[in-house]
């Protein structure tokens, strides 16, 4: 586990972003873990946020022409990571997609740069993987291609085969997608921490069950 990776995972703790408990997945499971990117709902986390992901980003070295982020988690994450990019001499292009299209005004689905190119995809986790999918569907649909997607975590779990969601998605359209951290990650850190020592028993009896590493 990176420095990088322990420091995301303490940032996600003070903001509440990972917590511990009893939730209800889509998925239909009772997980000990519920990760909400969006609990990062203030200027000085959006802003750590966007570095990691900057940094996720030109650390693994995927190549492409611009940044795209499916509304509605992924337009503040592609605009902070646009931001962190370019303050490291990274800049490239990024847009974002309504929900509905518009009819006026400058009407249309994307606001933003036009969709060309090479697309990284920025979004928060892949669970059913349908927001990736639409994602796939709009570029595809603008003559572009999907480069890569990279979201803030991998939970690592079986999707609906046995390979997890994300493997999923990398192998339906053969791309990398990348995570800043994964469960195992976490695992890793409240090992280390010695903090949690109930909820990391119940992880790790979760990972039994519904793992793939």
């Amino acid at each position: 586990m990176t420095l990088s990776t322990s420091l995301f995972i303490e940032l996600a703790l003070k903001k509440k972003v990972l917590q511990f408990g009893d939730f209800h997945t889509k998925a239909g499971r009772n997980s000990p873990y519920f990760f909400n990117l969006g609990a990062f709902s203030d200027g000085e986390s959006l802003k750590h946020l966007g570095e990691f992901y900057a940094n996720k980003i030109i650390a693994t070295k995927i190549k492409f022409d611009m940044i795209f982020g499916p509304a509605y988690k992924g337009i503040p994450l592609v605009s902070s990571t646009s931001i962190a990019l370019a303050n490291r001499g990274k800049g490239a292009p990024y847009s974002f997609n309504r929900k509905e299209v518009k009819d006026h005004g400058e009407g249309g689905e994307i606001i933003g740069s036009a969709i060309k190119g090479n697309v990284l995809v920025i979004d928060d986790v892949i669970s059913a993987g349908t927001s990736i999918n639409e994602s796939y569907n709009l570029i595809h649909k603008n003559k572009a291609k999907i480069a890569g997607v990279i979201v803030a975590i991998d939970r690592q779990e079986k999707g609906k085969t046995l390979l997890s969601a994300t493997q999923e998605i990398a192998k339906k359209y053969s791309i990398p997608v990348i995570s800043i951290i994964t469960l195992e990650d976490i695992i890793n850190y409240l090992e280390t921490s010695n903090s949690f020592p109930n909820e990391l028993e119940l992880i790790k009896k979760y990972q039994n069950t519904y793992g793939v590493i």
